[in-house]
């Protein structure tokens, strides 16, 4: 059976919507957040309490209206520059316009804020304080090259610590795993200026490609993917069950990441490298059911 024209508007918007909030992104979020809740913060209990605790629905559900909010003013300001480098995407995402976009991204803001009231006034001020640092970065702190990446990334992982507000509880797993996958996602914004390099320079971005060229950026990356080798060392020797082989596998991908990035000079291969990137991301994700197992 055909969709008619209104039928088919409703489905692009929606599917618009979702590109805008980046769903897909959300969903693993909220994933990885039940998943610590289960398998690291509360290893004793079962899945049914853990998905029926209200209070850790609260955080939860606060967290991905927060976040999805903030793609949105994200993708508000970066309008003019997603013309240049994703044509296709800035179509699909501009069937809603730019005035009905901001008033979701206002009502999934207050709404936020109403459900994490519900839980404590620590996690209102938790979500208040995120959500202004996505409005300070997407007006202000992506043009400053010394912060954008470092600070982008520092809110990609910020939100998944909103459950430590509900077990008040900080293993150091945590904080290295957390590091591993904000070095993961800190080297894959990089990667991404190199995509979006046209259309940063026409809208005087300062990014690291711009202002210090391709070799010492490649050479900044390379830093980092050693640091990240530090850390799958460290986590390899805390005893961590199946996920350590997950890690193990993670030192020689980074190298063939490494390798891709030096001997890359088109948009295509730095969406490839970026592609990869996202996917280790992901297993990470999935792989903490296997910690301490």
């Amino acid at each position: 059976m055909f969709l008619s024209k209104g039928q088919r508007n409703i489905v692009i918007k929606v599917l618009g919507l979702f590109s805008i909030v980046r769903g897909y992104n959300i969903l693993i979020l909220i994933l990885a957040q039940y998943l610590t809740a289960r398998y690291v913060f509360s290893p004793n209990s079962n899945f049914e309490q853990i998905i029926f605790d209200l209070n850790l629905f609260y955080l939860v559900f606060a967290t991905a209206l927060s976040t999805s909010s903030g793609y949105i003013i994200n993708n508000y300001f970066d309008a003019e520059k997603d013309k240049i480098n994703r044509p296709q995407k800035f179509l699909i995402e501009h069937t809603i316009p730019q005035g009905i976009q901001f008033r979701i991204y206002l009502l999934m803001n207050l709404t936020c804020l109403v459900v994490s009231w519900f839980f404590s006034l620590k996690a209102v001020v938790f979500f208040l304080t995120y959500i202004l640092g996505i409005l300070l970065y997407s007006v202000l702190i992506k043009r400053l090259f010394w912060l954008s990446n470092i600070y982008k990334a520092f809110l990609t992982i910020l939100p998944f610590f909103a459950i430590t507000l509900y077990f008040k509880n900080f293993e150091r797993i945590i904080f290295l795993y957390a590091g591993f996958l904000f070095l993961l996602i800190l080297i894959k914004d990089i990667i991404k200026d190199f995509e979006n390099f046209k259309g940063d320079w026409v809208h005087s971005y300062k990014t690291l490609p711009i202002v210090f060229g391709n070799p010492i950026t490649k050479l900044i990356i390379s830093t980092l993917i050693l640091v990240t080798w530090f850390l799958i060392y460290l986590l390899i020797n805390n005893d961590l069950g199946l996920i350590e082989y997950y890690f193990i596998f993670c030192a020689p991908y980074m190298f063939f990441i490494l390798f891709l990035t030096w001997i890359s000079s088109t948009k295509k291969i730095y969406l490839w490298i970026h592609n990869l990137l996202k996917l280790i991301i992901v297993v990470g994700v999935f792989g903490i059911y296997f910690i301490y197992k």
